[in-house]
């Protein structure tokens, strides 16, 4: 007991962590960079609010649970935001080599029960093919669009992007876990791109 006790509040210190890693996106007053940590819990509130949104089959509880420690990696690998260097840095090899070396070390703080349970939750979002790993995923991709227009355009203003590379970077994502959330948050937008 103690030993498990040791390792889950390790895992546990180590994700406090995530609160120092600073993201591209501002608070939705644009008063402020938000950090990761709460980030992460932002998005499971938007999980346990925009439920509705959520195709046949999908089980809120594990995409809350998808959302809390889908970017833990962060704290080694740091924010690599979606529209930097044209996207190329979000998705390149190099990035998801960095992102499953820093899984194994966080997850691998916990004992072998947790550690498995969790890093396969962290690799069902990563590879967005299940129902509940599409919603997830589309949520990680609505709220910093909600945050940029709540902020009068926010990274899409530092990094000119355009409404044809949002379309494709996050609109996609977003469109294959929630396409009716898509549709909406797609017409709030379009007029920011003029």
């Amino acid at each position: 007991m103690t030993d498990r006790l040791e390792a889950q509040f390790a895992f546990l210190n180590e994700a406090d962590r995530l609160k120092h890693v600073m993201r591209a996106t501002t608070t939705v007053d644009g008063a402020r960079a938000e950090n990761s940590g709460e980030h992460s819990w932002h998005l499971a509130l938007y999980a346990l609010v925009l439920a509705d949104q959520a195709g046949p089959g999908v089980d809120i509880n594990r995409v809350i649970r998808m959302l809390l420690i889908h970017d833990l990696v962060e704290i080694d690998v740091g924010d690599v935001p979606i529209h930097s260097q044209n996207g190329q840095a979000h998705a390149s090899a190099e990035t998801q080599a960095a992102e499953a070396r820093a899984a194994d070390r966080i997850f691998g703080l916990l004992p072998a029960d947790l550690r498995d349970n969790l890093r396969a939750l962290w690799e069902e979002f990563e590879g967005a093919e299940t129902p509940d790993a599409r919603f997830a995923k589309s949520l990680d991709r609505v709220q910093p669009v909600m945050a940029n227009l709540m902020s009068g355009g926010g990274t899409w203003a530092s990094y000119n992007v355009t409404f044809d590379q949002l379309e494709a970077r996050v609109g996609v994502k977003i469109a294959k876990g929630a396409p009716a959330l898509w549709d909406w948050v797609r017409d709030k937008v379009r007029p920011w791109f003029g």
